[in-house]
Protein backbone atom coordinates (compact mmCIF):
# COMPACT_ATOMS: atom_id res chain seq x y z
CA UNK A 1 0.00 0.00 0.00
CA UNK A 2 1.29 3.66 -0.20
CA UNK A 3 3.51 5.16 1.76
CA UNK A 4 3.99 8.69 2.94
CA UNK A 5 6.30 10.06 -0.33
CA UNK A 6 4.02 8.26 -2.89
CA UNK A 7 0.86 10.46 -1.40
CA UNK A 8 3.22 13.58 -1.57
CA UNK A 9 4.19 13.16 -4.85
CA UNK A 10 0.37 12.25 -5.95
CA UNK A 11 -0.69 15.43 -4.50
CA UNK A 12 2.36 17.57 -6.42
CA UNK A 13 0.52 16.26 -9.17
CA UNK A 14 -2.71 18.14 -8.06
CA UNK A 15 -4.05 21.25 -10.31
CA UNK A 16 -7.27 21.69 -7.96
CA UNK A 17 -7.54 25.68 -6.82
CA UNK A 18 -8.52 25.80 -3.21
CA UNK A 19 -11.99 27.48 -2.63
CA UNK A 20 -11.46 31.15 -1.20
CA UNK A 21 -11.77 31.29 2.36
CA UNK A 22 -14.05 33.02 4.98
CA UNK A 23 -13.66 32.86 8.26
CA UNK A 24 -17.32 32.01 8.77
CA UNK A 25 -19.29 28.97 9.41
CA UNK A 26 -20.20 28.65 6.03
CA UNK A 27 -16.32 27.26 5.42
CA UNK A 28 -15.45 24.32 6.62
CA UNK A 29 -12.14 22.35 7.12
CA UNK A 30 -11.31 18.37 8.16
CA UNK A 31 -8.30 16.79 8.21
CA UNK A 32 -7.32 13.47 7.16
CA UNK A 33 -4.28 12.07 9.61
CA UNK A 34 -2.18 9.61 8.73
CA UNK A 35 0.56 8.12 11.11
CA UNK A 36 2.88 4.81 11.02
CA UNK A 37 1.47 1.93 12.08
CA UNK A 38 2.31 -1.58 12.65
CA UNK A 39 2.06 -2.51 9.02
CA UNK A 40 2.50 0.61 7.27
CA UNK A 41 0.45 3.98 7.26
CA UNK A 42 -2.82 4.40 9.13
CA UNK A 43 -5.67 6.94 9.43
CA UNK A 44 -7.06 9.06 11.87
CA UNK A 45 -10.87 8.72 12.40
CA UNK A 46 -13.23 9.89 14.95
CA UNK A 47 -16.79 8.91 16.11
CA UNK A 48 -18.65 11.28 16.20
CA UNK A 49 -21.02 11.64 19.50
CA UNK A 50 -24.92 11.74 19.36
CA UNK A 51 -26.17 15.18 19.46
CA UNK A 52 -29.30 17.24 18.33
CA UNK A 53 -28.67 19.63 15.43
CA UNK A 54 -25.73 18.09 14.23
CA UNK A 55 -26.14 16.48 10.81
CA UNK A 56 -23.60 14.00 11.12
CA UNK A 57 -24.56 13.04 14.79
CA UNK A 58 -23.25 9.47 15.81
CA UNK A 59 -21.48 9.09 12.58
CA UNK A 60 -17.53 8.43 11.68
CA UNK A 61 -15.83 11.40 10.65
CA UNK A 62 -12.75 12.88 9.95
CA UNK A 63 -11.55 15.72 12.71
CA UNK A 64 -12.43 18.67 11.78
CA UNK A 65 -15.41 21.31 11.74
CA UNK A 66 -16.62 24.79 10.86
CA UNK A 67 -14.07 27.93 10.35
CA UNK A 68 -14.80 30.50 13.33
CA UNK A 69 -13.75 34.44 13.34
CA UNK A 70 -10.12 34.65 13.86
CA UNK A 71 -9.26 31.26 11.86
CA UNK A 72 -6.19 32.78 9.79
CA UNK A 73 -7.03 29.83 6.82
CA UNK A 74 -8.89 26.69 5.98
CA UNK A 75 -5.71 25.01 7.48
CA UNK A 76 -6.14 26.74 10.43
CA UNK A 77 -9.41 25.47 10.82
CA UNK A 78 -8.70 21.92 10.67
CA UNK A 79 -5.77 22.19 12.97
CA UNK A 80 -7.77 24.07 15.84
CA UNK A 81 -11.15 21.50 15.21
CA UNK A 82 -8.69 18.56 15.36
CA UNK A 83 -7.10 20.39 18.75
CA UNK A 84 -10.52 20.60 20.39
CA UNK A 85 -12.10 17.44 19.51
CA UNK A 86 -9.48 14.63 19.77
CA UNK A 87 -6.26 17.13 21.73
CA UNK A 88 -4.01 16.64 18.71
CA UNK A 89 -1.75 19.82 18.13
CA UNK A 90 -1.21 19.44 14.36
CA UNK A 91 1.71 22.22 13.18
CA UNK A 92 2.31 23.45 9.72
CA UNK A 93 5.45 21.40 9.14
CA UNK A 94 2.80 18.18 9.43
CA UNK A 95 0.57 19.62 6.56
CA UNK A 96 1.07 17.41 2.71
CA UNK A 97 -1.64 18.71 1.13
CA UNK A 98 -5.08 19.65 0.01
CA UNK A 99 -7.87 16.77 -1.21
CA UNK A 100 -10.11 19.11 -3.90
CA UNK A 101 -12.97 21.40 -1.88
CA UNK A 102 -16.38 20.75 -2.48
CA UNK A 103 -19.72 22.08 -1.48
CA UNK A 104 -21.94 20.28 0.84
CA UNK A 105 -25.87 20.50 1.90
CA UNK A 106 -25.94 19.00 4.86
CA UNK A 107 -29.68 18.15 5.91
CA UNK A 108 -31.00 19.21 9.00
CA UNK A 109 -28.54 22.23 9.29
CA UNK A 110 -27.90 25.80 8.76
CA UNK A 111 -26.78 26.93 4.76
CA UNK A 112 -24.87 25.31 2.64
CA UNK A 113 -20.60 24.82 3.17
CA UNK A 114 -17.84 24.90 1.07
CA UNK A 115 -15.01 21.67 2.81
CA UNK A 116 -11.66 21.79 2.29
CA UNK A 117 -10.15 18.35 2.96
CA UNK A 118 -6.53 18.36 3.70
CA UNK A 119 -4.32 15.46 4.57
CA UNK A 120 -1.49 16.00 7.45
CA UNK A 121 0.85 13.24 8.62
CA UNK A 122 2.76 12.70 12.23
CA UNK A 123 5.42 10.68 13.07
CA UNK A 124 4.41 9.44 16.03
CA UNK A 125 2.73 5.85 16.00
CA UNK A 126 -0.91 5.58 16.03
CA UNK A 127 -1.22 3.49 19.16
CA UNK A 128 0.91 5.67 21.23
CA UNK A 129 -1.26 8.88 20.82
CA UNK A 130 -3.32 9.74 23.75
CA UNK A 131 -6.56 11.37 23.38
CA UNK A 132 -8.87 13.53 26.42
CA UNK A 133 -11.99 11.30 26.99
CA UNK A 134 -14.07 14.20 28.04
CA UNK A 135 -14.87 15.32 24.70
CA UNK A 136 -18.63 15.97 24.54
CA UNK A 137 -18.03 16.17 20.43
CA UNK A 138 -16.02 12.93 20.11
CA UNK A 139 -17.20 9.30 21.44
CA UNK A 140 -14.27 7.23 20.08
CA UNK A 141 -10.80 7.68 18.06
CA UNK A 142 -9.63 4.79 16.12
CA UNK A 143 -7.17 4.38 13.41
CA UNK A 144 -7.61 2.11 10.61
CA UNK A 145 -4.66 1.27 8.58
CA UNK A 146 -4.58 2.31 5.31
CA UNK A 147 -4.18 -1.00 3.32
CA UNK A 148 -8.04 -1.94 5.30
CA UNK A 149 -9.38 0.87 2.99
CA UNK A 150 -8.48 -0.30 -0.24
CA UNK A 151 -9.55 -3.80 0.85
CA UNK A 152 -12.47 -5.48 -0.68
CA UNK A 153 -13.19 -7.31 2.29
CA UNK A 154 -13.77 -4.53 3.99
CA UNK A 155 -16.75 -3.50 2.05
CA UNK A 156 -20.12 -3.81 3.82
CA UNK A 157 -23.29 -1.83 3.69
CA UNK A 158 -25.17 0.37 6.61
CA UNK A 159 -29.04 1.31 6.43
CA UNK A 160 -29.77 5.09 7.64
CA UNK A 161 -32.50 7.44 7.43
CA UNK A 162 -33.06 9.32 4.47
CA UNK A 163 -36.08 11.26 3.26
CA UNK A 164 -38.49 9.29 5.59
CA UNK A 165 -37.27 5.71 4.62
CA UNK A 166 -34.65 3.39 5.64
CA UNK A 167 -31.85 3.69 2.93
CA UNK A 168 -29.06 1.27 1.92
CA UNK A 169 -25.83 2.99 1.72
CA UNK A 170 -22.20 1.47 0.67
CA UNK A 171 -19.44 1.91 3.35
CA UNK A 172 -16.33 0.48 4.74
CA UNK A 173 -16.34 -1.56 7.92
CA UNK A 174 -13.62 -1.49 10.84
CA UNK A 175 -14.02 -2.07 14.52
CA UNK A 176 -17.62 -2.32 14.61
CA UNK A 177 -17.87 0.75 12.88
CA UNK A 178 -18.93 2.12 9.36
CA UNK A 179 -17.12 4.38 7.05
CA UNK A 180 -19.68 6.42 5.30
CA UNK A 181 -21.53 9.34 3.03
CA UNK A 182 -19.21 12.25 3.00
CA UNK A 183 -16.02 11.16 4.48
CA UNK A 184 -16.46 7.92 2.36
CA UNK A 185 -16.14 10.53 -0.68
CA UNK A 186 -13.43 12.33 0.98
CA UNK A 187 -11.72 9.02 1.12
CA UNK A 188 -12.72 8.23 -3.17
CA UNK A 189 -10.99 11.40 -3.87
CA UNK A 190 -7.98 10.75 -2.01
CA UNK A 191 -8.33 7.25 -4.01
CA UNK A 192 -8.51 9.02 -7.27
CA UNK A 193 -5.44 11.19 -6.94
CA UNK A 194 -3.33 7.79 -5.76
CA UNK A 195 -4.86 6.22 -8.93
CA UNK A 196 -6.43 3.21 -6.97
CA UNK A 197 -9.80 3.07 -7.00
CA UNK A 198 -11.30 2.06 -4.11
CA UNK A 199 -13.26 -1.42 -3.53
CA UNK A 200 -16.52 -0.08 -3.54
CA UNK A 201 -18.96 1.29 -6.16
CA UNK A 202 -19.22 5.00 -5.09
Amino acid sequence: MFDLQEIKAALARQTHTPAPFRAHPSHASVAMITAPGDDGLEVCFILRAKREGDPWSGQVAFPGGRAEVGDADAYAVAERETAEEIGLSLKPSQRIGSLPTRPIEPRNARGSLTLSPFIYHTTANAKDIAYPQDSAEVARVFWVPLAHLFDEQSVTELEYPFQGSLTTFPGIGYDGEVIWGLTLSILNSFADMMGEPLPIAY
